[in-house]
């Protein structure tokens, strides 16, 4: 599951593609990593990176944070969208 993010992140600190690397997600947050140009959507967003933010914003991004430049459309199956939520929130 987490390949349609590899797409895009990296799960290396300070390592970027076409979105914001991954690593060290938990407690972060949105937007704040300051060698990444975010969205202004996202940078004024309000969230923090937790497994109950992330589920919701991993459900369907656009509707979470409207005007994001973000194409993926989020994960309908809960056990999917926990899959991958973990994993990133593991990452450092």
């Amino acid at each position: 599951m987490f390949l349609k993010c590899v797409a895009c992140h990296s799960t290396e600190p300070g390592r970027h593609g076409t979105g914001p690397s991954l690593a060290a997600l938990n407690g972060r947050e949105a937007g704040s990593v300051p060698d990444f140009a975010y969205s202004e959507a996202l940078k004024n967003s309000g969230i923090t990176w937790n497994a109950a933010s992330l589920d919701e914003f991993l459900t369907s991004p656009q509707d979470i944070v409207p005007g994001m430049c973000l194409p993926f459309r989020g994960f309908a199956d809960p056990a999917k969208r926990k899959e991958v939520a973990d994993y990133i929130l593991s990452l450092e």
